[in-house]
């Protein structure tokens, strides 16, 4: 289910022990069965539902909020997520209700001291093409920083590094301005950005993630966020 792209694993599970999900039009409710690529694979009634009520939310996340759980004394960018912070000129006919932070969680990681587009989802299968193993979701950032970096270094940057043992997947690393780097990449490590920068002899003052995708964070105020457009795809 999760390979056609229906729901995530766990969301599937929950669905078959619940009995909501027909081969054939056969009901299943035993893990681990067995389905032929010739069958057909449907959703039930109440599972439609339950995904129906999936939200996906763009938020500019301020510096000082940490993408998940609380930590350290600072709040999580979840508690933007309310009516008051809501972006004004957010098109989505979407109405906003507190029985939509149930399941909500960030899909991808934005450190305490970075601000930009941070994507929180309750539904999996978003999750699973934005964090999952085989997710080809590049990431876009401005950065900027100080020091002094030789054409060998932004080489580097692009290609070679090592963080954790291992090599980094390739990036594109390009000049801004006179003191800001562009930065897209296909992965994210913890703090990634920041030590590769380390590595090469720079200190970043700065960073914003400005693109997911195709997702954009555009004119979005900091500290206020909008629904995942109905014909917007990452």
């Amino acid at each position: 289910m999760s390979e056609l792209g229906i729901c995530s694993r766990r969301e599937a599970d929950v669905y078959i022990e619940k009995g909501w999900v027909e081969v054939d039009g056969v009901p299943i409710s035993e893990l681990g069965t067995k389905v032929y690529a010739t069958q057909k694979v449907t959703l039930r009634t109440p599972a439609q539902n339950s995904q129906e009520q999936r939200v996906t939310i763009l938020l500019n996340k301020p510096i000082a909020y940490v993408s998940g759980q609380a930590e350290h004394g600072y709040k999580p960018a979840s508690v933007l997520f309310d009516a008051e912070t809501r972006w004004a000129e957010d098109t989505s006919p979407t109405r906003f209700h507190r029985s939509q932070h149930l399941g909500l969680a960030p899909a991808g990681r934005l450190d305490i001291d970075s601000q930009g587009l941070l994507v929180l989802t309750n539904d999996g299968r978003i999750a699973k093409q934005l964090i999952g193993e085989d997710s080809k979701v590049d990431k876009e950032y401005l950065v900027r920083v100080q020091g002094k970096l030789e054409d060998s270094g932004l080489a580097l940057l692009c290609q070679g590094l090592k963080l954790d043992g291992e090599y980094l997947k390739q990036a594109k690393v390009t000049w801004q301005n006179e003191d800001q780097l562009r930065f897209v990449l296909r992965e994210g490590k913890k703090r990634q950005i920041r030590r590769m920068c380390e590595l090469v002899g720079l200190k970043v003052t700065g960073l914003k993630r400005i693109r997911i995708g195709k997702v954009k964070l555009g004119d979005l105020p900091v500290g206020q966020w909008r629904y995942l457009g109905e014909n917007e795809q990452f």
